[in-house]
């Protein structure tokens, strides 16, 4: 996801520029900030990993590269991708924030990536999160006011006293047109920013008045804290208006990507790798209040893509770190299909995903006021499979006491079972709804197999292919495939001319000849000067997840050798590297002459011959170069 989200925001940021703040970035004092180092010998660092619990130090910080690497949690990468997971920030977030941090003026491209030029609009959104916080402290003061005496109620009516307002910032939208307005153009702020913010808008006659009046309204934060929008509830029965009506979309509040409470949640969410995703406002407040800090919920649409892009980050959501997604709707007809919509997102994540329902239909706000904290706290940890409560109610919609409806219900949940992202559980699902169905295992077998191949159900299936013998990491020839990789990502300076010169095909594990696929596709190590640049230059190269991974691993491992490398360590280690092919090679010729008659083929036998010479001659080299031993 890092790649992906580098070469989205590269464009935006000058290339150039994202480079010198890598450059001039001190990775060790960054990450200082958070973590204890201490000497791990050989010049790089080590302490407690800040992303996974731990008792033995595994985190890894290389100095000299100005990358990190935690052995025991997998992850890794520059100064830019460690803020972005410690303090949950977007890419553009975190090289804006060491570029200040290093004294480096930003250069920004238009979406065409022509020209560069700078950033229109420089410091837009300073001054629009700027015009928020002071009407937060507006709406806050109006709270305590005559006219706000019906949202004092409704918070009361729902359990939330004034400290709980206080704390998420609740505040009233007074009975006037443009008494925020004026207060904030007496600000400074101006009727173009006030627009723009969604804070004001025209009025018929021309004028700009308040966009909220008589209601209860939250403020909306951003994964910084930063107020960026409001959510502003109706109070009163003359008010034709929706019940809730949001901040319209504007340059710094994208309802898609905005998640309520994520702010005062994301720390709970990483700590924990568990989030609660609630329905409103009062939920969020209400679950935080009792016990289960790990509440977010949608801001005026619908849970979707781009709100699970946010999730996964703050979850470490890999198949390494499978974290827990549990959706809390109402046991209605509407939750329900709010429940099954949320399973067909669910093949985004790679961790569990749960579903909580009170067994009354109460939501999270309901439950607390009507059986307290601890029935919130039950109400999750009763969390089931969500895949259990979209079987259970699809095949709910069929008499199952019919044949046809047995096989209408398995067609349709055969797909439901196929999508089980955990091939492992999937045989045990279909003997579960082989039961359920009151059917035999063979033909919910068949059915499930079809889907899964994306063929209708009771179609022809092809028999799987086996999967492939993958080497060992741990063998002898993949242990010199990982030394020659850490010299080119470490050492390309001194490496790089021998390390190219092999060809891609001596590396016979996947995951090394991927890491040596994009060693070639950043340029080749010949050309790199090494460090961080380069570093994640390879890391953006390539496509394959776990060849990513290696690379961060790889840029911090130690090599295997006492001391600083020399160009005879390079020349052994490529020696040994190649050697293992050379021999078969050399095997396979013999084979190959030992079955060919020389007298009838003749040209094709001395051809064969000379072959095998010249290998046995190479073969011999390779054997001097590499005796030096690793």
């Amino acid at each position: 996801m890092y790649a992906e989200e580098v070469a989205e925001m590269a464009g935006r940021i000058r290339d150039e520029d994202i480079a010198l703040v890598r450059e001039r970035t001190s990775i060790a004092e960054v990450i200082s900030d958070t973590v204890t180092l201490k000497s791990a010998g050989g010049g790089n660092l080590k302490g407690l990993c800040p992303f996974h619990d731990e008792k033995s130090p595994s985190f890894n910080v290389s100095p000299a590269r100005n990358v990190w690497y935690c052995f025991g949690c997998g992850a890794g990468g520059d100064a830019i991708k460690f803020l972005m997971d410690a303090e949950h920030l977007s890419f553009v977030e975190s090289v804006e924030r060491l570029a200040a941090r290093a004294g480096i003026q930003l250069r920004y491209v238009e979406d065409d990536r022509s020209t560069p030029r700078p950033r229109p609009q420089q410091g837009q959104r300073q001054r629009l999160v700027a015009a928020h916080a002071a009407a937060v402290d507006f709406y806050r003061a109006q709270l305590s006011t005559a006219g706000a005496r019906r949202a004092r109620e409704f918070l009361a009516e729902r359990g939330f006293d004034r400290a709980a307002a206080e704390r998420y910032g609740c505040g009233f939208a007074p009975d006037a047109w443009d008494l925020l307005t004026k207060h904030l153009r007496q600000q400074g702020f101006t009727h173009d920013e006030l627009v723009t913010a969604g804070l004001s808008r025209p009025s018929r006659s021309g004028s700009l008045i308040d966009r909220f009046r008589r209601r209860l309204l939250w403020p909306i934060r951003d994964l910084t804290g930063d107020v960026i929008g409001f959510g502003a509830r109706k109070l009163f029965d003359d008010d034709d208006g929706p019940k809730y009506l949001n901040t319209p979309e504007t340059p710094i509040y994208k309802k898609s990507h905005v998640l309520y409470g994520i702010d005062q949640a994301k720390r709970e969410i990483a700590k924990q790798g568990k989030v609660v995703v609630v329905e409103g406002y009062t939920d969020v407040m209400a679950c935080h209040l009792a016990g289960v800090p790990t509440a977010v919920a949608t801001c005026g649409t619908a849970f979707g893509a781009d709100h699970i892009g946010v999730l996964r980050r703050l979850l470490m959501d890999t198949d390494a770190v499978a974290g827990e997604i549990i959706f809390t709707f109402d046991g209605d007809a509407a939750g329900q299909k709010a429940a099954l919509r949320a399973f067909e997102d669910d093949q985004r994540f790679v961790g569990r995903t749960f579903i909580a329902v009170s067994p009354d239909n109460m939501d999270p706000c309901e439950l607390r006021l009507a059986k307290g904290d601890l029935a919130v706290r039950d109400l999750v940890a009763r969390r089931e499979p969500l895949v259990d409560f979209a079987l259970r109610h699809m095949i709910n919609r069929y008499d199952l006491d019919t044949v046809d409806g047995r096989v209408e219900a398995m067609r349709r949940a055969a797909p439901l079972v196929a999508k089980i992202k955990d091939r492992e559980k999937r045989p045990e699902y279909v003997r579960k709804l082989a039961g359920d169905l009151g059917m035999e295992i063979e033909p919910v077998q068949r059915a499930v197999l079809a889907a899964a191949n994306g063929q209708p159900a009771g179609g022809s299936t092809a028999p799987a292919r086996p999967a492939p013998v993958t080497p060992s990491v741990d063998s002898p020839r993949s242990m010199v495939e990982r030394e020659a990789l850490k010299l080119a990502l470490q050492e390309p300076v001194l490496a790089g001319p021998m390390f190219d010169a092999v060809e891609a095909a001596e590396y016979r594990h996947p995951v090394h000849a991927a890491v040596r696929a994009a060693i070639a596709a950043a340029g080749g190590a010949a050309t790199a000067t090494g460090g961080a640049v380069w570093i994640e230059q390879v890391r953006d190269a390539c496509d394959d997840l776990a060849g990513q991974a290696l690379v961060g691993e790889l840029a911090v491992e130690p090599l295997r050798i006492d001391g600083e490398p020399d160009p005879r360590y390079v020349s052994v280690t490529m020696a040994r590297l190649q050697w293992g092919s050379v021999t078969g090679r050399i095997k396979d010729l013999k084979s190959k002459i030992q079955r060919i008659n020389p007298v009838s083929n003749k040209d094709e036998y001395f051809a064969l011959f000379g072959e095998l010479l010249s290998l046995e001659q190479h073969a011999r080299a390779l054997r001097e170069q590499a005796a030096g031993g690793l």
